[in-house]
């Protein structure tokens, strides 16, 4: 049974209108693997196992899944035969309880003549929460109830408690806390050890080259090559990987090459003696020209004060002031001059049934209406700057969002806040689920919007990233300040786990 090819694809064509998103793309994975899938944003990684999981057909070519031909029209279908995926983005039904998500498409296990048992549901439910190490999950709650983290959590629950052969994971690992990757990292080997495949889609190089057993590189929707276990850990495989990516040399100069910390004496943004949530009295001053970051393991409340600068969460006391005007609400917060780029893209940082168009002007609507009727030059003018300025890849600026990769995704969520003139930017992960071509054009954003002078609170898991663009690092543990650290050559990791741990 081992090293037993599992699920194959020949000649996978997909066409979007114009646009060849697959190449015809031959593909495959065997039993017992853990089968990387990196490429560049748009490259063609989504794309290919959406088709696999039956969340899209392909627009020609074949599959075969367990030596018979493979054509899901659902993803229910497809889970149903044991071929589940776990999207990037949030992928819960908002409103129903923890336990109707994880048994969604699965509640007649629990009818009689029609009628749901409610209480053996939720109670099988527990049991998997409490299998998976996450009891404190109740199955009973409605879902809204829980964090992006815990969602993805629920997620996960619910895909592999079904008879799973191949677990397709889509960028699931950069919404988990350290000790929610490490348990999903257990479950990836345990699925191997039993004989099942993952394919396992990451930016992320070391964890690829940690968690995978083979790699398959993606490139404009062509496989530019295939890596064993053995070559994957060879002396320069990571920079090899790269360049097979992006087709260029990329090299290590993702962050600030400068350590400058100097900014304007200007406040732009002021927390005074914030209490919101468990976090209590908690004050800074974010100045012009200044990137803060903020660090801390998922859960110590850096996302509540991210949150709470934007307007997002109610204060229990204290407030937040931006030129002496207090932020009540994110209207209040746009309106003085306050962007944000919230973790969940999806749900909060776009409309995704909108245009790209729509997304990036709906905070600048009162600069270009007017008597209520926007101005079709100037909304054309500013789309087309900003389109430009971040150089997303679209067809034209009325296509749908949801249409995009995840990096071109990011871009219209920094755009509709340049496009604004915000001098205050609010960021959460705001290079997660984005390739390194991208991360790397974000960083040189960031950077540069520090130096024309505007405010950047950089919240972030990452401490690579916090180390380097950031003027000075605070870092949380237990909802409050457990550390602070100035931009220096010399910070290193390590000078800064034992504040978060």
């Amino acid at each position: 049974m081992g090293n037993e090819v599992i699920l194959v694809c020949k000649d996978i064509v997909k066409k979007f209108g114009p646009v060849n998103a697959l190449n015809g793309v031959d593909f495959e994975v065997r039993r017992g693997e853990i089968r990387g899938l990196i490429g560049e944003n748009g490259s063609g990684k989504s794309t290919l196992t959406s088709i696999m999981a039956g969340m899209q057909k392909a627009t020609s070519g074949s599959m075969e899944y367990k030596g018979k031909p493979w054509n899901p029209s659902t993803m229910a279908e497809a889970q149903e035969q044991g071929v589940c995926m776990i999207l990037q983005e949030s992928n819960t039904i908002r409103g129903c309880t923890v336990a109707e998500n994880i048994f969604a498409g699965q509640i007649e296990k629990f009818s009689t003549f029609g009628v749901v048992n409610m209480r053996k549901m939720i109670a099988e439910a527990q049991k998997l929460l409490d299998s998976f190490g996450i009891g404190k999950i109740s199955a009973a709650d409605v879902i809204d109830k829980y964090s992006f983290e815990d969602r993805k959590m629920i997620e996960i629950v619910r895909s592999i408690s079904s008879d799973t052969e191949v677990l397709v994971v889509d960028e699931t690992t950069t919404a988990l806390s350290f000790d929610a990757r490490e348990l999903f990292y257990g479950l990836m080997k345990k699925l191997a050890e039993q004989n099942k495949a993952v394919i396992f889609i990451s930016h992320d190089m070391n964890e690829i080259l940690e968690q995978c057993t083979d790699l398959t590189v993606l490139r404009d929707g062509d496989i530019i090559g295939n890596l064993t276990g053995e070559e994957m850990r060879q002396p320069g495989a990571p920079e090899r990987i790269r360049y097979m990516m992006v087709g260029r040399e990329i090299g290590d100069a993702y962050y600030r090459s400068d350590y400058d910390v100097s900014h304007l004496e200007e406040v732009a943004l002021e927390f005074r003696d914030v209490s919101v949530g468990p976090v209590k009295n908690f004050s800074l001053q974010l100045h012009k020209g200044e990137i803060i970051g903020f660090g801390g393991l998922s859960g110590c409340g850096m996302r509540l004060i991210g949150r709470a600068g934007f307007g997002l969460e109610k204060l229990s006391s204290g407030g937040v002031y931006k030129n002496g005007k207090k932020i009540t609400d994110p209207l209040t917060a746009i309106r003085s001059g306050i962007g944000y780029v919230s973790k969940d893209r999806d749900t909060e940082a776009l409309i995704l049934s909108a245009s790209i168009a729509d997304n990036i002007t709906f905070p600048s609507l009162d600069a270009i209406s007017r008597f209520t009727f926007i101005n079709p030059l100037k909304e054309k003018s500013l789309v087309k700057r900003e389109v430009e300025r971040y150089l997303i890849k679209c067809n034209s600026p009325r296509q749908l969002v949801s249409t995009l990769s995840g990096g071109n995704k990011q871009k219209v969520s920094f755009a509709k806040w340049t496009a604004k003139g915000s001098d205050v930017i609010i960021m959460d992960c705001p290079t997660r689920g984005v390739d390194i071509g991208v991360k790397q054009a974000m960083y040189a954003f960031i950077a540069q919007m520090k130096k024309e002078g505007k405010a950047i609170l950089l919240i972030s898991e990452e401490l690579p990233e916090l180390i380097g663009m950031a003027d000075k690092i605070i870092i949380l543990k237990d909802f409050a300040v457990s550390g602070e650290f100035m931009r220096s050559a010399d910070l290193k990791e390590t000078d800064i786990i034992g504040s978060m741990i």
